[in-house]
């Protein structure tokens, strides 16, 4: 790398600064202008030839007869739709690391490892360099439509903020790397374009996540920010460590240069208010996006605040209507047949080697030309222990309007059942970046919410039903931080898992909480209710 050192040194000049910002604005019109006339199935059709010609001679390829399908609905016939656990049963545990043309052509160089949002043990996602050419592309158009719509833009003549996790890779074999998504992204950046990233390497391999937000923050005060992009709670977390540095009222404050906010990872709603009080200039953009360890998916739209699905950077796309996950033969839809407003689970098929996997998150359609989602939750993430039938949608949804009616801003949150003692009831753990002044209202305000929007959860709620008020915890300022610290998974991609129908998490969270002393204030639930579900519903 040392023959580029003068040319990176070149490239951080405010002449070539200004020369680059140009040329990406260029570049960003004419990509809108290819999305916006692109035929979205048309692209996902060759988009899945030619991945099967690819994969044609791997093992899988082989096993499933890759060079005689020639459409949607013969893949879809010879592929069946597969998990992580029947991935890695079928094909990857036997051979791990060393995932040599299993299912996909070569070596799989890199493996990302899962967040680890529930109990369940981790996983290795194929991460293969076609993938992170796809990942950058899909970033690229996301940032080539804040372009497009602003073009004094000066995005090029300040540094990007990259908020990752430890990009200490672990080698478990030679030519494998294996760790968090954001560090495989870290070390794969063109060097032609670490002039215009932040942290540089050194700062993003420190392992220690405490010490290294706190030198991020620091070092990013004499740095012209532009772009700052995180896991939306992580980033939360940072902003307040540079207010706490400088004493300064809001970001845009500390970053005078800033234009884009791009968050994910969770649901947006219930840290909408918070972020935009802490960020403070409403000409920053919040923008959305919607990756994750198998593919990026989509970005948020400015017109409509939907998702806009990516589908032309080498993942094929499937949808398969939640309720039909586990039957024998699920309906599976692709965009050529894709209905309005169906709970979809996204399953793809990828240029990492993944084929009909079910990544476990759900979308709907609002849209389909262009293709446009709302993000729905996941397939994990529902609470229904007592047959209520709660999606994370409802709930993140809930949670965002009981805050905004009592006047509070909400940091992170669990809920997960309390079986035993006085009837069965949710418990909520929530930590307030601004505490309502009266926590039954907002408890009460969450509770009609759902009330209103779920019929299962209003039968349950119902006099006879069973199921008393939920109850509320307030969890002191860094609880959640101290309670995933110890759990070893605190900062950068790690997020606080929202719910558990099995109440584990949430008896091990209160059990911590209890003996450090991070609860501040608790609302019980009721302590009796007359009558009892009836046991035939579902």
């Amino acid at each position: 790398m040392e023959y580029l050192a003068p040319l990176i040194s070149l490239a951080d000049s405010g002449p070539i600064r200004a020369m680059v910002n140009a040329g990406f604005v260029g570049w960003s019109r004419r990509r809108v202008r290819e999305l916006e006339h692109a035929d979205p199935v048309g692209l996902q059709e060759r988009t899945l030839r030619d991945l099967l010609r690819e994969a044609a001679r791997t093992r899988f390829g082989r096993d499933h007869r890759f060079d005689s399908l020639g459409s949607v609905a013969e893949f879809q016939a010879a592929v069946p739709l597969r998990t992580y656990e029947d991935l890695w049963a079928d094909y990857l545990k036997d051979r791990y690391p060393r995932l040599d043309d299993l299912t996909w052509p070569g070596r799989v160089p890199f493996l990302a490892t899962t967040s680890g949002t529930t109990a369940g043990a981790s996983k290795y996602i194929p991460v293969t360099r076609p993938m992170i050419a796809s990942n950058r592309r899909a970033a690229q158009t996301m940032v080539a439509y804040h372009l497009a719509n602003r073009p004094d833009s000066g995005l090029f003549r300040g540094k990007l903020f990259m908020l990752g996790g430890s990009t200490d890779l672990e080698h478990p074999a030679p030519g494998v790397g294996q760790g968090d998504l954001s560090a495989i992204t870290a070390q794969t950046v063109t060097p032609l374009l670490r002039p215009y990233s932040f942290p540089p390497l050194d700062l993003a391999l420190d392992p220690v996540w405490d010490r290294k937000l706190t030198a991020m923050a620091e070092q990013s005060l004499s740095e012209p920010i532009t772009l700052v992009s995180g896991v939306t709670s992580v980033l939360l977390g940072l902003f307040r460590r540079l207010l706490d540095l400088t004493g300064r009222s809001t970001v845009a404050e500390v970053w005078p240069d800033l234009e884009v906010v791009v968050h994910g990872g969770v649901k947006f709603d219930p840290y909408r208010e918070s972020t935009v009080a802490l960020v403070g200039d409403d000409s920053v953009r919040l923008q959305e996006s919607y990756p994750c360890s198998e593919g990026f998916i989509a970005f948020g739209d400015r017109e409509t605040g939907l998702l806009r699905l990516v589908f032309d950077h080498g993942i094929f796309y499937e949808f398969v209507p939640v309720d039909e996950l586990g039957s024998k033969r699920p309906t599976r839809h692709w965009l050529g047949n894709a209905e309005l407003g169906v709970n979809y689970a996204i399953v793809v098929s990828t240029c990492a080697g993944l084929w009909s996997h079910v990544i476990g998150d759900t979308v709907r359609f609002e849209r389909l030309v262009p293709p446009l989602l709302t993000f729905t939750g996941r397939t994990k993430y529902t609470l229904s222990p007592f047959g209520e039938h709660l999606i994370s949608e409802e709930i993140e949804a809930a949670i965002a309007r009981a805050s905004s009616k009592a006047g509070a801003s909400v940091r992170d949150w669990h809920v997960g059942p309390v079986f035993g003692g006085s009837p069965g009831h949710h418990r909520y753990a929530v930590e307030f970046l601004r505490a309502p002044d009266d926590l039954g209202a907002f408890r009460d305000a969450l509770d009609a919410d759902l009330v209103e929007e779920n019929e299962h959860y209003a039968w349950f709620r119902a006099e006879g039903g069973g199921m008393p008020p939920p109850a509320l915890v307030v969890v002191k300022a860094g609880g959640f931080d101290d309670w995933m610290r110890s759990r070893g998974k605190l900062g950068g991609q790690h997020k606080v898992p929202r719910i558990d129908s099995s109440g584990k998490l949430g008896d091990e969270l209160i059990a911590f909480l209890r003996a450090s002393g991070g609860i501040e204030r608790e609302v019980e639930a009721a302590a009796e209710v007359r009558g009892g579900p009836d046991p035939s519903r579902g």
